[in-house]
């Protein structure tokens, strides 16, 4: 069965920050709060599970069908590019810290239209809440992807897998592991031409990972982590959010057909609908599976996040 994360004050919040990322509340001297509004766009419209928007290669028309991802360690930057880590609140549905390592789930589908009931949540969530030390800051940098420590757990067993690592959409299939970001489109009902291969998959996750949890073995390591940095070196969170443009992820794809593999692009190292997706997303990846899977340039090619208005 999946798991059906739906509780109140799940909505949107607006930032509460000041310019130059200068926090309310706390004094001073006191912690400050900070508050990231991602949202999902194509371009400069705005999209949700019941929008018909054009994507791909050919500008087809297209439909939301899951938008999911996890947020990793994310810190706001000073001025001098030094990083100050984002102390997550206490541990809920959506948020999670164990040690160093905190991981926050964006979610901005709402099981409604061409997003299933049977996989997705009616909750959303689409802010990064926490807290920093008193002081100025003028960016962000965040990883996509969970932390390898906390990675690699079966999403049904409660001792290891805490919310929100514990949805079964959200997990990989093979070696445990989660997918780090769950994207996909779909045709539109009355779509002409039909598209061959009505789906456009992307899921992002590490693999060739040596080890599994379904039979007991702890993960050592995999050959390709495939998490992605991005960072944001100007970004004012009282007058900006973070956009997830998938017209720019998908720009170069032809998202209406197959051209091998899984449909669209399941991370697997020879997927051919793969490479233009990991070029999108900064990461290094390779048909021949001799990529790294690490960020290319610490992400700084990546144009799946950008700063846009409120």
């Amino acid at each position: 069965m999946k798991k059906s994360h739906a509780w109140p004050g799940a909505g949107l919040t607006a930032v509460a920050l000041s310019s130059l990322l200068v926090a309310c509340g706390g004094g001073e001297d006191g912690p400050q709060a900070v508050e990231i509004q991602f949202a999902a766009v194509a371009a400069e419209q705005p999209i949700a599970c019941n929008s018909t928007v054009r994507l791909g290669r050919d500008n087809v028309e297209a439909t939301l069908k899951d938008l999911r991802f996890y947020i990793s360690n994310a810190a706001l930057l000073r001025a001098d590019g030094s990083e100050v880590p984002i102390t997550l609140a206490g541990n809920d549905n959506w948020n999670l810290t164990v040690g160093q390592d905190r991981v926050t789930l964006i979610d901005l589908e709402n099981a409604t239209g061409a997003c299933p009931s049977a996989t997705g949540t009616a909750a959303t969530q689409a802010v990064l809440k926490g807290r920093v030390p008193a002081g100025s800051y003028t960016g962000v940098r965040m990883t996509l992807g969970v932390p390898f420590a906390l990675n690699h757990s079966l999403w049904s067993d409660p001792a290891s897998a805490k919310p929100p690592l514990d949805i079964q959409a959200m997990s990989w299939s093979w070696q445990g592991g989660r997918k780090f970001a769950k994207i996909e489109i779909t045709q539109p009902a009355g779509a002409s031409p039909a598209w061959s291969a009505p789906t456009f998959n992307f899921h992002l996750g590490s693999t060739g990972c040596q080890g599994n949890p379904v039979t007991g073995t702890q993960v050592s390591h995999c050959n390709a982590p495939n998490r992605m940095d991005f960072t944001l070196p100007a970004f004012d969170p009282a007058t900006q959010k973070v956009g997830v443009d998938l017209r720019a992820l998908l720009a170069a794809a032809d998202i209406t057909v197959n051209a091998g593999g899984a449909l669209g692009c399941m991370s697997g190292g020879t997927d051919p609908e793969c490479q233009l997706l990991f070029d999108a997303i900064g990461v290094d990846w390779k048909s021949d599976g001799s990529g790294t899977g690490l960020p290319v340039n610490g992400g700084a090619g990546q144009v799946l996040f950008r700063a846009i208005s409120k």
